[in-house]
């Protein structure tokens, strides 16, 4: 027998019957939320859930993570779902084990601060659907983004876990800003604020095995309430964490089934499973029933969702995320805006400005929405800036954040960012110091007025509260006013199976099959013989009539330069020689897009082009309105970002090409200013 601290050995039995320790820790499950959210851009469907969902209730659970974080926006924006269904239909199936959600405050599940009315309506409807816990954080560790949502979790006597969110500015806890006696006054705060668990949110995977002990033995000494460990796999480290942080007394941990688990998810439980077997802090859980839930979702769930995952590197680890302390989605989301934008090349780049950006934003912990703001604003900077202005292409949220809309940042923000993103700001150029939904009107009755004819109930009103232009879109899919397009659909198991065969035949070089030529026809007196010239290729092609029906006998590819020969078959009139066509080079993508249209001419106007792939939001100016250079004439989101798109002339809008919620590519032309 030996003694590492709290964790003690005891005689090694195993079975599903053996006996049940005083203090085992207990284990809240992320794979419906997080861990497809982490791994698969939230795209797991509750069709895939139904199969495991049953098994999944007898393992015992502490709790299972069903809703919250991303799966809100996602759901009723890319998979068609309706997302207050989600948990009315996973709590048929799940009956024993609470329901836990990820909460952002004054955030809910969007992001931006809503007003107090949504706030509270949201969490009542939450609590009223089945919700059990209300894991909540805010992005800034400002806590007066708690006081309206947490006395409606307390009133309708739900579990209220407050959340530290773990962010540092140097290699280990510690300096000035994120140190331990930082994290145990917040801890501390939120007691007082009524926690029911306190939860240390390591959203990135950065605390390291020694910090988690420090930090778990500190918080257990300073508050009474259970103390809760959430850490990402990211760095590799969270595994040793979870085993020190046992060590230290936690009470609670975050994993994930194995097939839901590691890169940017979470550890897997059943690893932990069997590393406790046989101490005072047994899980208890049956290694069988996680086996044979495990088979059910490598089996039939996760081949619909494996071509998600990111296999682009052999490690399953990410070390540089200790240097640039960006969560795994938000890297994802990096890489694939700057593919869309043909400017991977300068990920490096992004990667290097990230910390100043942040560090200008006042060392904000980067979780979403922060994550978000902080990516997209390095983006910009780096595709748009330069030397003598990094910040030419502000985001309305960086702005919103630099007015306090956000809450209070952890250090003061650079006040040259601050005055520059102020200027012409719409609530004013002085930043709030009070709490932010206190300037913000309420937004519930608008928001009911508004969607009158399409909502049926007050969820489908807060969906569009939330969300107003994906929100209503959703809508019209949903009660048949609009076909939802093929993308926002399932696909089943056998169509997922049909794509793989075809991806091994493509690889295989086998992906078109010969067929039999046929014998060419006899050539007949009526075939006649056209020139033909395709994107500067030029080809003789003779056509005869057939049943009526002309068709294309052959096609002879000829050099672009050489006169065509005569058919014997041919008119008499001989056409004459076409000029030398010489097919034109194709324009290089320029390496840093541009931020406004180059004033190019189409008839007597000017085209404004989108400088990224994005949303519609609106536009701010219709047909008809007389503009001035840099007057905002669209509001483009991008990775959830809103960026306000600049007039690049004088002049009248003479044509607008899209509406809001249409996506565009990037150089799509937005509309024509004459």
């Amino acid at each position: 027998m030996s003694d590492h601290d709290k964790v003690k050995k005891a005689p090694m039995e195993y079975g599903k019957d053996r006996p049940k320790t005083k203090n085992p820790v207990l284990i809240q499950d992320l794979t419906l939320r997080d861990g497809h959210q982490s791994l698969f851009a939230t795209r797991g469907r509750t069709e895939d859930m139904i199969p495991v969902a049953e098994m999944m209730d007898e393992v015992g659970f502490w709790a299972i993570e069903t809703w919250g974080g991303a799966t809100f926006d996602t759901m009723h924006r890319f998979l068609n779902e309706d997302p207050w269904e989600r948990i009315r239909t996973l709590k048929r199936y799940i009956k024993k084990t609470p329901f836990s959600m990820l909460l952002r405050a004054q955030n809910l599940v969007g992001y931006r601060n809503y007003a107090d009315d949504v706030a509270r309506a949201f969490v009542e409807r939450a609590a009223a659907n089945g919700m059990d816990i209300f894991r909540t954080f805010d992005a800034l560790n400002d806590f007066r983004n708690f006081e309206t949502v947490v006395p409606v979790i307390k009133s309708n006597k739900k579990h209220f876990q407050g959340c530290l969110c773990y962010s540092l500015t140097e290699p280990r806890m510690g300096g000035e800003v994120y140190s331990l006696e930082y994290y145990v006054s917040k801890a501390k705060e939120l007691e007082k604020m009524g926690a029911d668990s306190i939860c240390i949110k390591d959203m990135a995977g950065l605390i390291a095995p020694y910090d988690a002990y420090d930090l778990v033995k500190a918080l257990k000494a300073a508050v009474k309430v259970p103390v809760h460990l959430h850490s990402h796999f990211t760095s590799g480290m969270a595994p040793m964490s979870h085993l020190k942080a046992i060590e230290a007394g936690v009470d609670i941990l975050d994993t994930c089934m194995t097939p839901y688990a590691y890169r940017t998810s979470h550890p897997a439980i059943e690893p932990l499973v069997m590393a406790l077997l046989g101490t005072n802090r047994d899980t208890g859980f049956d290694i069988r029933k996680l086996a044979a839930i495990n088979e059910i979702l490598e089996r039939d769930v996760l081949p619909k969702y494996k071509h998600l995952l990111d296999d682009s590197k052999v490690s399953i680890i990410d070390i540089n995320v200790l240097l640039h302390q960006t969560p795994g989605g938000m890297l994802s989301n990096l890489v694939n805006q700057l593919k869309e934008m043909d400017a991977l090349d300068r990920i490096d780049d992004v990667y290097a400005e990230l910390p100043k950006v942040r560090k200008d934003l006042g060392q904000i912990p980067l979780v979403t929405p922060t994550s978000q703001i902080v990516g997209i604003q390095t983006v910009n900077n780096v595709l748009f800036g330069d030397e003598k202005d990094r910040y030419k292409m502000i985001t309305a949220q960086v702005k919103d954040l630099c007015y306090g809309l956000y809450g209070k940042t952890a250090v003061p923000i650079n006040p040259e960012l601050q005055k520059k993103a102020l200027k012409g700001y719409p609530r004013g150029e002085k930043p709030i110091t009070c709490r932010p939904a206190e300037v913000i009107e309420p937004e519930l009755e608008k928001a009911k007025e508004e969607i009158k004819d399409l909502a049926v109930d007050i969820d489908d009103v807060l969906i569009y509260a939330l969300y107003p232009v994906t929100g209503k879109k959703f809508l019209r899919w949903k009660y048949g006013q609009e076909e939802p397009p093929e993308e926002v659909k399932p696909r089943t198991l056998e169509q997922i199976k049909a794509e793989q065969i075809l991806v091994a035949k493509a690889k295989a070089g086998k992906l078109v099959e010969k067929v039999e030529k046929k014998e060419a026809p006899a050539r007949g007196e009526r075939l006649r013989t056209f020139n033909v010239f395709i994107e500067g290729d030029y080809y003789e092609v003779g056509v005869e009539e057939v049943g009526g029906a002309p068709v294309v006998s052959y096609m002879q590819q000829l050099p672009a330069a050489a006169p065509p020969a005569p058919m014997p078959s041919a008119p008499p009139a001989k056409a004459p020689a076409p000029a030398e066509i010489k097919p034109a080079a194709p324009p290089s993508p320029p390496k840093v897009p541009m931020l406004e249209a180059v004033p190019t001419e189409v008839g007597s106007g000017v085209t404004m082009i989108a400088p990224m792939p994005g949303m519609i939001v609106s536009y701010e100016k219709k047909a008809g309105d007389r503009v001035k250079k840099g007057d905002t004439v669209v509001i483009l989101e991008a990775m959830k970002m809103e960026n306000a798109l600049p007039s690049p002339a004088d002049g009248v809008i003479k044509a607008v090409n899209f509406k809001s919620g249409d996506t565009v590519p990037k150089n799509a032309v937005l509309c024509i200013i004459g």
